[in-house]
């Protein structure tokens, strides 16, 4: 789906995560993973069951459907190529989340390809990453 905004693709890599960690997604819980309130969330279930990418059910929660699963697949996979060449260059942990939240959304799909293949070469490359300087965390970071 090309057309999903920054927010509605969050919501489901969010319901994914969800769903991988306890086996199902309430409402409560994505609101938890997004720091967002549970009316919020209710909102965003609808207009993404709207869209055939989750089914919705009132009081029970939302179960991604197989287009919905696409895409989360898709985001969660950037997310996690981007968290860990971060990490491998020795972004502290919390920057590293936030900036491939960031990232995940702005980069071309060509663009994470190239860095899951630096990646993999790096992780197979034993001692590569201890020779790349550790910087000093600025401002309290």
């Amino acid at each position: 789906m090309k057309n999903l905004s920054r927010k509605a693709e969050d919501y489901l890599e969010a319901i994914l995560n969800v769903t991988l960690k306890k086996g199902y997604a309430r409402t409560k819980d994505v609101a938890c993973e997004l720091d967002l309130s549970p009316s919020s969330v209710v909102e965003m279930f609808r207009k993404l069951d709207g869209m055939g990418l989750v089914e919705y059910r009132r009081y029970e929660g939302v179960v991604l459907k197989p287009a919905g699963r696409e895409v989360a697949q898709a985001v969660k996979s950037r997310h996690d190529t981007l968290k860990e060449f971060l990490k491998i260059i020795h972004v502290p942990e919390k920057i590293a989340e936030s900036d491939a939240c960031y990232m995940e959304h702005e980069l071309h799909p060509a663009t994470i390809r190239q860095i899951r293949a630096l990646v993999e070469e790096l992780r197979s490359e034993s001692g590569i990453s201890e020779r790349i300087p550790k910087s000093a965390p600025a401002g309290g970071d």
